[in-house]
């Protein structure tokens, strides 16, 4: 994913700014206001809150 693409990226639901999150599944995208993650698939962000999961379920070791 191009870094300069976080630039224009925005949560689909507050619009803030989303952070860039790598673990052992791959790249995915953090809303830190809503505590959503959507994830990243074939390069492409995924930003539907059906496929988001709550930040508490982030992995621990990552």
């Amino acid at each position: 994913m191009d870094p300069n693409f976080l630039d224009i990226l925005a949560c689909p639901h507050c619009y803030q700014r989303l952070e860039l999150y790598s673990n052992q599944n791959g790249l995915e995208l953090i809303c830190q206001i809503d505590q959503l993650i959507y994830p990243i698939q074939d390069g492409i962000p995924v930003l539907l809150k059906k496929t988001a999961r709550h930040l508490d379920s982030k992995e621990k070791n990552s």
